[in-house]
C-alpha cells in the first residue's frame, strides 16, 4: 500500500486517509482509512492539522455539477447590483487599508464603515445579505474580500443580538480590520498554496500582534483594537496569541470570531472549493460550543439556517429538494420537500445536506 504525506491545503474531497490523525491533545480526529469530505478537512483544519499521510491509490470522486437557482441568482439584476457595489467598495477599501498602516494617518472611521453600509443598502435584509454573498462565493481572497464579508456578516449578526445602532457600527468596523495586520505579512507567505513551514506558520499567527499595534494608537473605539488581537482567541483557552480563556476575551472579539470562521469556511480557498454552509453549522454544532461563547454562537446558528429556509438543496443521496422547517433540535436536519414528498433528515440518519444549489 503506497502512501503520501501531503499538507492540509492539498487534501481534496475522495482521498483516503493513510494514518490516524490526532490533534494536539493527542485526541483522534479521523481513523486510518477515513474517505475525505469537504467536512472532515474543515475538521482537521478546525483542529489545526497541518500534515497527514494518504493512500495513493484511491480516485478522487467525480464533482457532480447542477444548473442551480444560486447560477439563476447571479443572473438576476439585483444580485449584479450588489456584486457592482461590493467591488466598487473593494477598490476603495483597498486603499484606505493601505492608508491605515502609515502611523501618521488618521482613521476614517465614518468613510470605512460606508464601505460595508453602501453594500448593505444593496440587500433587502439580513436573509438576503447571506444570500448574496452564498452567491459570490468563489472569491479566493484571505484579506480584503475576506475583511468585507465578514464586516457583512457582523453587521446582521449585531442586529440578530439587537445590539445598539452604535454598537453594529462599531462592531462592522472591527470586522473590516479585524485581519489588518495581514498587510504587514510578506506577500508570498499570505498567498502560498504549498505547504507553510513551521516558521511560517509562526509568522502568519502574529497578524494578531501586527494588527494591534497598528490600531493601538488610532482615534478608534477599543473594541476595534481588542478584535483585531484578539479574534483568533477561543473560550476554551486554545486560540491565540496569548491562549485566553472566556472571560479574558473581549465580546467583539468572540462575535467577529464566529463571523470569521463562517466567512472562512463557506468560502473558496486554493486548497478546497467553498463549503456546504450545513457542513459548516455541523462543524459549530460538534466542536464549537467549547469554543466559542454559546450566547453568540446559539444565536448565530438558528438565524443562520433560517437564510436558507426555501433554497434548493442536493443531498448526499443526491436528491434535490427544497428545505421547508428547520428543527431547532438538530439544526443541519431540516424537513426537505422533495416533489411531493417531505423528508426529516432527522429520521433519516444516512442523509445529510451535501449542497445548496
Amino acid at each position: 500500500m503506497n502512501k503520501k504525506r501531503i499538507t492540509i491545503r492539498q487534501a481534496t474531497p475522495g482521498m483516503v486517509a493513510g494514518e490516524d490523525v490526532y490533534n494536539y491533545n493527542n485526541q483522534l480526529v479521523i481513523s486510518e482509512g477515513t474517505v475525505l469530505t469537504d467536512k472532515i478537512i474543515t475538521r482537521l483544519k478546525f483542529y489545526s492539522i497541518t500534515d497527514f499521510s494518504i493512500i495513493l491509490e484511491d480516485v478522487k470522486k467525480p464533482v457532480v455539477k447542477d444548473v442551480s437557482q444560486s447560477q439563476i441568482t447571479r443572473e438576476s439584476a439585483e444580485f449584479k447590483q450588489f456584486s457592482n457595489s461590493f467591488m466598487e467598495s473593494l477598490q476603495d477599501f483597498k486603499g484606505e487599508l493601505s492608508k491605515i498602516d502609515a502611523n501618521d494617518t488618521a482613521l476614517d472611521v465614518t468613510g470605512l464603515i460606508n464601505h460595508a453600509t453602501q453594500i448593505l443598502s444593496n440587500s433587502r435584509n439580513g436573509i438576503h445579505v447571506f444570500d448574496m454573498l452564498h452567491c459570490m462565493r468563489e472569491f479566493d481572497d484571505i484579506t480584503y474580500v475576506h475583511s468585507i464579508n465578514v464586516a457583512l456578516i457582523a453587521n446582521v449578526f449585531g442586529h440578530w443580538l439587537k445590539l445598539p445602532e452604535k454598537d453594529i457600527d462599531i462592531l462592522t468596523l472591527s470586522g473590516l480590520l479585524h485581519d489588518i495586520g495581514k498587510l504587514k505579512l510578506p506577500t508570498e507567505i499570505i498567498n502560498k498554496q504549498d505547504s507553510l513551514t513551521a516558521s511560517e506558520y509562526s509568522t502568519v499567527k502574529t497578524h494578531t500582534i501586527e494588527g494591534y499595534q497598528i490600531l493601538k494608537n488610532k482615534d478608534v473605539d477599543l473594541r476595534v483594537k481588542y478584535t483585531a488581537l484578539m479574534h483568533h482567541e477561543r473560550c476554551d483557552g486554545s486560540g491565540y496569541p496569548n491562549g485566553f480563556h472566556g472571560s479574558k476575551i473581549d465580546s467583539f472579539a468572540k462575535i467577529i470570531a464566529i463571523a470569521d470562521v463562517y466567512d472562512a469556511m463557506t468560502s473558496a480557498r486554493v486548497y478546497r472549493p467553498a463549503l456546504c454552509p450545513f457542513e459548516a453549522i455541523s462543524v459549530f454544532e460538534a466542536e464549537g460550543l467549547q469554543k466559542f461563547d454559546p450566547q453568540y454562537i446559539m444565536t448565530f446558528l438558528q438565524e443562520i439556517v433560517q437564510s436558507y429556509v426555501g433554497k434548493r438543496v442536493r443531498l448526499s443521496n443526491q436528491a434535490v429538494g427544497e428545505i421547508r422547517l428547520i428543527n431547532n433540535h438538530n439544526l443541519t436536519k431540516p424537513i426537505v420537500q422533495i416533489g411531493d414528498n417531505f423528508i426529516d433528515l432527522s429520521k433519516e440518519h444516512e442523509l445529510v445536506i451535501e449542497a445548496i444549489i
